[in-house]
């Protein structure tokens, strides 16, 4: 019986042994198939996860930021210890004591696998193999999968510490709400840096990575403070926080951004807007859109924050005063159900829904209201943002009349409102009064002229009604605002601003038939200077000044300034009928206003990369003293700047001057600043497209305004009274922070004077108001000997000349030097003729 038991004893031994070994063979020989062709884990050694690009202005003010996963990238010291400890707790209580993996986890987790049928296998990873799952292998519920894990769990173990293994899981982990990593995950959950997190705060973070969509704060309250809790009291198991602790985090509520306890981070930023869009878009292209939105790259912009709120609200402030003149009511054509107006909350709720698009945030002084009742003295509107409720009077709507019902302005409120429509509404004194966003778009563009920093861009009326950027997107007929560089490419062919030129009728054939550009009062200067024509913007002067230097030395100046590339060599394209960007065009304006210089425009200063290495720099000039530690008194440092000089300093000066005659006694006289400002009007045929673009000696800045598919803005619409009261508000306030001086005179040329309106030449001596001084360069005046230019366009006889005592928006009467009586238009803008009229 002994021995037979002992026999038996000795053979279930054999077994047993037998078993192991071949247990252990089994498992040996499937470690081995599995850990051929595994992942490299040392890329792990060079962790460099996907972080938030950031925007800051040139004060170092965060403006903006991009991420496609929203991380916040924080080495392991810097991370606190109750919020490693909570994770720790909650995720891997023996973290810091296996060897990659948990025995007793994976044993429980095969017994969950068989009771669920081997259909769930899931849980007893340890932290390292989180981070193994997540950075090296795919993220599927499978034996092969663990093999696997488990493999590359212990050999990362064996290179890289436990603190380095936590850094990557804490900056790696997806915690819901778009936020990866503990950093992003705490600034949007309760708006707080990771210092500055409760034991409670941190130990809901913790619980978050099992099942972040389940642990919703709004959606699933209770489930969020129960899972919380659990990780409170692991946390007190463990020796990390005391009883008293315990019990204050677990009785405090949970509250968050969500739930709105605190306010979101990202309203403590600047709404976004079209400058650091536009930054997006050329970043995107220049470093790839994987680095932008995950290289972590640090971006110093060029934007003046006032200067650019300056910007967007003299654009608005235009685009609306055009809008309130049509007299036509839109609104926002949203509207809130009646079941929704019951109660304040529930219209308050209903406001927050209503999309940006339908009723922008972002325009200053405007808020989204709901019109709650209506009687025939006021509308009862609830307002975002504002306590109880406000009135819009009646008085603040006669202004409008419903589209598309007849002529009559508006007599009671409910001739354009109904209880329910969603409207925009700003306050004005002891009411509210109704705003829309126009149909009418534009754009404006300030740039530094000897930089090409580009101050402030707004490229529509409200980046959150419409996030297309007409300053650098929209391509637009220029009209008279390409005129300049006409004259240009004249003066570098000898004309002088006193070039004589006959403005009269012109015929041209052309294979789409018979072109008469024309004046659109249908009079003429007939003979006159070069510096009228660009004066008073005359259309057939410049066509018969393109024509007599051809159309091929016109477009190789565009194409040198940049304006077009290429540009059409079409006579007609000398009034500005070929399309350009507002972008292009100021920094070519930029050029004249700095001495002929190329400037390249840039909305970035610099890019930083995430590791503080500086990977683009705009300014590339060289300073010669900066290294010097003493420079000697009275004198800075000397920067020098090797730029190309894309025209003639005097030419470049020439054109200035002609641009400040524009400004003082033609097109653009209704501006006036502190400061020397030279510009030019500009507008298209049927007015589809006007323009203002005029600079300092420091700041060049352009409006446009127009419909985004072209047509056109009225009879009464011209570049000067659309676009250049945009200009003045801007430049007013600009040049109380950049200034300007007189324009610089380049050395090498001498100066003469002229009869204005004539062209003759006048002793140095001759004074009066027709004088007009002009800087030349030496045998420049090939053009001043009696000669006429006509561009081989004969002049008609009997034409419709501006006779004396003519009037024509308060014409003047000259003398000139040689006794002639004269009359010239004080103000021939675009109340008298068409500037840059494709006709």
């Amino acid at each position: 019986m002994i021995r037979f038991l002992f026999s038996t004893i000795g053979g279930l031994f054999s077994w047993i042994v037998t078993g192991v070994v071949f247990a252990g063979l089994i498992a040996g020989c499937v470690f081995w198939i599995y850990s051929r062709d595994l992942p490299s884990y040392e890329m792990l050694e060079q962790y460099t996860p996907k972080t938030i690009s950031r925007v800051y202005s040139g004060e170092g003010r965060l403006i903006d930021e991009f991420a496609d996963e929203r991380r916040i990238f924080v080495p392991i010291d810097a991370v606190p210890p109750i919020v490693k400890q909570a994770f720790v707790s909650a995720e891997d209580q023996n973290f810091y004591s296996h060897k990659g993996y948990d025995l007793q986890g994976i044993a429980s987790a095969l017994l969950t696998w068989g009771r669920s049928g081997f259909h769930d296998l899931r849980g007893g990873s340890t932290i390292t193999q989180q981070v193994t799952k997540n950075l090296l292998l795919d993220g599927s519920r499978s034996i092969e999968r663990k093999v696997k894990e488990v493999i590359l769990a212990s050999r990362i173990e064996h290179v890289m510490s436990k603190d380095q293994i936590l850094e990557i899981y804490l900056n790696e982990i997806f915690l819901g709400a778009n936020s990866y990593g503990v950093a992003a995950a705490a600034q949007t959950y309760f708006n707080k840096t990771l210092a500055q997190l409760t034991p409670g705060e941190a130990a809901y973070l913790a619980a978050l990575p099992k099942k972040p969509s389940e642990l919703n704060p709004v959606r699933n309250y209770q489930t969020a403070i129960d899972r919380r809790n659990y990780v409170l009291r692991r946390l007190y198991e463990d020796g990390h926080i005391d009883e008293a602790t315990l019990k204050a985090e677990q009785a405090a509520p949970l509250k968050t951004v969500q739930n709105g306890d605190f306010q979101p981070f990202r309203a403590t930023l600047p709404p976004r807007d079209y400058f650091t869009d536009e930054i997006r878009r050329q970043l995107s292209r220049s470093f790839g859109q994987a680095e932008f939105f995950g290289g972590g790259l640090t971006i110093r912009a060029t934007i003046d924050p006032d200067m650019q709120s300056v910007a967007a609200k003299a654009l608005q402030d235009g685009l609306e005063k055009y809008d309130r003149g049509l007299g036509i009511w839109r609104g926002t054509g949203a509207t809130i159900p009646a079941a929704k107006l019951g109660t304040e909350q529930s219209w308050r709720d209903a406001l927050d829904d209503v999309p940006t698009d339908k009723a922008p945030r972002d325009v200053a002084g405007w808020f989204p209201a709901v019109v709650l009742s209506l009687n025939d003295k006021a509308a009862q509107v609830g307002v975002m943002d504002h306590p109880g409720t406000g009135t819009v009077p009646v008085a603040d709507m006669t202004w409008a009349r419903k589209d598309g019902r007849g002529t009559a302005r508006a007599r009671k409120p409910s001739d354009l409102l109904a209880v329910g429509d969603v409207v925009e509404v700003k306050q004005v004194d002891d009411h509210w009064s109704l705003r829309q966003v126009p149909q009418v778009e534009g754009s404006f563009m300030a740039m530094d002229v000897n930089t090409g920093r580009v101050i402030a861009m707004q490229g529509g009326f409200s980046y959150q009604s419409s996030v297309f950027n007409r300053a650098t997107q929209a391509w637009r007929q220029p009209g008279s605002n390409f005129k300049p560089f006409v004259y240009a490419a004249a003066l570098d062919s000898g004309y002088t601003p006193e070039t004589v030129v006959v403005d009269a009728p012109i015929e041209v054939n052309t294979p789409q038939g018979l072109w008469r550009p024309k004046n659109s009062e249908n009079k003429y200067y007939g003979p006159v200077p070069l510096r009228i024509g660009l004066e008073q913007s005359r259309n057939l002067m410049t066509v018969r000044v393109a024509q007599d230097i051809g159309m091929d030395t016109v477009a190789k100046y565009a194409e040198r300034f940049g304006v077009y590339d290429p540009m059409q060599p079409y006579l007609a394209n000398a009034l500005g009928s070929q399309e350009t960007t507002m972008f292009n065009l100021v920094a070519a304006y930029a050029m004249f206003a700095n001495g002929g210089q190329r400037v390249e425009p840039t909305l970035v200063d610099r890019v930083q990369d995430r590791w503080g290495r500086t990977i683009y720099r705009h300014d590339q000039r060289d300073c010669e003293d900066c290294k010097q530690q003493n420079i000697a008194k009275g004198l800075g440092p000397r920067v020098v700047a090797e730029r190309e000089q894309v025209i003639d300093p005097i030419t470049a000066y020439q054109v200035v001057s002609l641009m400040q005659g524009v400004m003082q006694r033609g097109t653009g006289h209704g501006i006036s600043l502190p400061v020397p400002v030279a510009g030019k009007t500009g507008t298209t045929n049927d007015a589809k497209d006007v323009w203002f673009t005029g600079y300092t000696s420091n700041l060049v800045a352009s409006c446009h305004i127009g419909y985004d598919q072209p047509k056109t803005l009225g009879r009464s619409a011209y570049g000067a009274t659309l676009c250049g009261p945009v200009f003045q508000q801007f430049m007013t306030q600009a040049v109380k922070v950049y200034g300007g001086s007189a324009f610089k005179v380049p050395p090498g040329g001498y100066w003469a004077k002229f009869d204005r309106y004539s062209g003759t030449r006048l002793s140095d001596d001759a004074s009066g108001d027709n004088v007009q001084a002009e800087y030349l360069r030496p045998g420049q005046e090939r053009h001043n000997d009696g000669e006429i230019v006509d561009g081989g366009f004969a002049m008609g006889q009997n034409l419709p000349l501006f006779q004396q005592g003519e009037t024509d928006q308060g014409d003047a009467e000259v003398t000139t030097s040689t006794g002639e009586t004269k009359v010239i238009p004080k103000k021939a803008d675009y109340g008298t003729l068409s500037s840059g009229g494709l006709y």
